[in-house]
């Protein structure tokens, strides 16, 4: 009973609460209401977004124009639940943002030409000042392309946990791996001959843990949960693959000073299997 008047005490205090306010806003005194302020709006960067711009700090001033095409996304992975796709569709984009952090390219636009191509049939049909010989001379050609595609999207390559619950009470965690992969290539401009590819992946771990507690006291069951979940966004690993396959060209190919921090870490994984394949061959 105690209780129940409590209740009801104070869903009568919140409906005389919001008459109140009813009664202010309807004489035009409505107070300021403070805004809600989230987190302050940051630079997008990734692990590898220092490796980029130690590049701009070296010296040099003959820079190679490079056109970004088409990355897409080949995963063919899709969010049943969102009807959406898993992995970002703007890959093309970040691609441009890790070339003009490098400050070692000069990008020109061939990815969207809606509006030089808008822009050119203006000039051709006499409505803008501008003459078509000063836009020709005035736009460059690219020395290179970067073209490639998203294509791998791996759930569960490691995937464990443990827990114990013993008479209500216990606790568990479990960590899981997957990883994206990433084929760049660049071609020549002039000749179309493809002069460098960067096949790289990037793996993302998440873990959990959590804690549970829950008794009966009678017929009433009082459960008590806590936890906690963290995973590297997967978008993110997008955006370092993409920026490590663009440092990798600017220094394998173009022939920039690398970092050793920088380097693109080599694995042997499957050493041992193609050592046992061969020996198993040979007898």
């Amino acid at each position: 009973m105690r209780l129940r008047r409590g209740v009801v005490g104070l869903a009568l205090a919140f409906t005389l609460a919001g008459c109140q306010t009813a009664a202010v806003v309807a004489e035009g005194k409505a107070p300021a209401v403070r805004p809600a302020y989230s987190f302050p709006v940051t630079s997008n960067t990734t692990p590898y977004t220092r490796c980029l711009q130690q590049l701009a700090s070296y010296p040099g001033s003959r820079l190679p124009s490079i056109a970004v095409g088409e990355v897409a996304d080949k995963t063919g992975q899709m969010d049943t639940f969102t009807e959406s796709t898993v992995l970002t569709q703007g890959v093309s984009e970040m691609v441009m943002s890790a070339l003009w952090r490098s400050g070692k390219a000069r990008l020109v636009e061939r990815y969207d030409l809606r509006i030089p191509l808008a822009e050119l049939k203006m000039i051709e049909q006499g409505l803008t000042s501008r003459r078509v010989s000063e836009m020709q001379q005035a736009v460059p050609a690219s020395d290179f392309v970067i073209l490639g595609a998203l294509t791998e999207l791996n759930y569960n390559i490691v995937s464990e946990g443990a827990g114990l619950w013993v008479g209500g009470i216990g606790a568990g965690g479990r960590t899981v791996v997957i990883n994206v992969g990433l084929d760049l290539r660049l071609v020549n401009g002039r000749t179309f001959e493809v002069v460098h590819v960067s096949p790289l992946q990037e793996q993302i771990f998440g873990y959990e843990v959590e804690a549970n507690v829950f008794r009966f006291f009678g017929s009433q069951l009082v459960e008590f949960d806590a936890g906690r979940i963290q995973n590297e966004p997967l978008q993110l690993g997008v955006r370092s693959v993409v920026e490590m396959a663009v440092y990798q060209m600017m220094t394998d190919y173009f022939g920039l000073p690398a970092q050793e921090e920088c380097q693109v870490r080599e694995t042997n994984f499957f050493d041992e299997t193609l050592a046992r394949k061969t020996i198993t061959k040979e007898s």
